[in-house]
């Protein structure tokens, strides 16, 4: 049977819709599935109560579940390569920080990079380190700090998050700037070294806040200082080391990278839902009780926040003369 030209018209256009409709029914529906948050780091660190300060946010705003998972190991690389390796959908996004731009120059021969092979989606928050003490440690102060550790060279055992971290970053710089000898213990994360601190199986460390300060509250550690140049509205008695080291700062901070090829309105999509968590009463509130202050901005001036860490953790390993082991 012979179409007629009407006939044929009708039947060229459903083709075109239903060819159509494939290319534009992911980025309408989105999330179609479950969205995996990676953290490359054990549960119960700052990086994980960063996943878990957003996702339920996220998950409530876009009718899709947005689920934590942790993927601890090489200092955070195993996560990332994960998230670059993923299927660029919105579907698997990576919980990153400083860490990530650290690592761009700590570890030579990573067969992916950071700044090129995730597409940054939005800041979060930023906050202080804390250096804190096990009780048992005879010190209160930044100066007693110093002085103990140049009276035990070698002998003070500080615990950290792994290599390459901003604690590690931040503890070596002390230790130049202070002019201290001091054991350097590291871990998968700071769970785990936080539970040998809190048994007295080593003296201090330098912690984001987020993941120590129900500990320093109940008196289970003993806060030292905060390493930002000013004091935290969170802990306002606690100086910060600079106080004692002039132009002494480290710290650390969170935001939200996906796979390089993700389409630019996912991304734009999930930033304006971010962004609008960061100017929420509630979110603000939670993210107070953190130690936490929130960096809001689009997805392009994040990847400019992005380069100026990468930069200056560069310049500090370099002049620090920080290899890995």
């Amino acid at each position: 049977m012979r179409l007629g030209k009407r006939d044929f018209l009708k039947a060229a256009l459903a083709t075109a819709s239903t060819s159509i409709l494939p290319r534009t029914a992911p980025a309408q529906a989105y999330p179609s599935r479950s969205v995996r948050l990676i953290v490359g780091f054990p549960a119960g660190g700052p990086v994980d109560i960063a996943g878990r300060f957003i996702a339920p946010w996220l998950s409530e705003k876009l009718a899709r579940e947005f689920v934590v998972e942790n993927q601890p190991g090489q200092s955070g690389n195993t996560a990332t390569k994960s998230v670059v390796t993923a299927e660029p959908d919105g579907t698997t996004l990576l919980i990153c920080g400083p860490v990530n731009t650290i690592n761009t120059t700590l570890f030579k021969g990573l067969d992916f990079d950071f700044t090129r092979d995730i597409a940054p989606v939005a800041p979060l928050y930023r906050v202080p380190l804390v250096i804190e003490v096990n009780p048992s440690v005879p010190v209160r102060t930044t100066a007693e700090f110093i002085a103990h550790a140049k009276a035990h060279p070698g002998k003070l055992k500080i615990g950290f998050a792994g290599r390459g971290t901003p604690q590690h970053i931040g503890i070596e710089l002390f230790k130049s700037m202070a002019g201290i000898d001091a054991a350097l213990i590291p871990y998968l994360g700071s769970t785990p070294a936080l539970a040998d601190l809190l048994a007295g199986k080593i003296d201090a460390m330098f912690d984001p806040m987020p993941s120590s300060i129900a500990h320093i509250k109940r008196g289970e550690l003993v806060p030292i200082a905060v390493t930002t140049s000013n004091r935290s509205a969170a802990l306002p008695d606690v100086p910060s080391a600079a106080e004692t080291i002039a132009g002494y700062e480290a710290g650390s901070w969170f935001g939200i990278g996906a796979p390089r090829m993700t389409p630019k309105d996912i991304l734009e999509r999930l930033n304006k839902e971010i962004n609008a968590a960061l100017e929420n009463p509630g979110m603000l509130a939670r993210m107070a009780e953190l130690g936490g202050t929130r960096i809001a901005g689009s997805s392009a001036q994040f990847a400019e926040f992005i380069a100026q860490e990468t930069e200056k953790y560069a310049r500090v390993i370099r002049s620090a003369g920080i290899e890995m082991n």
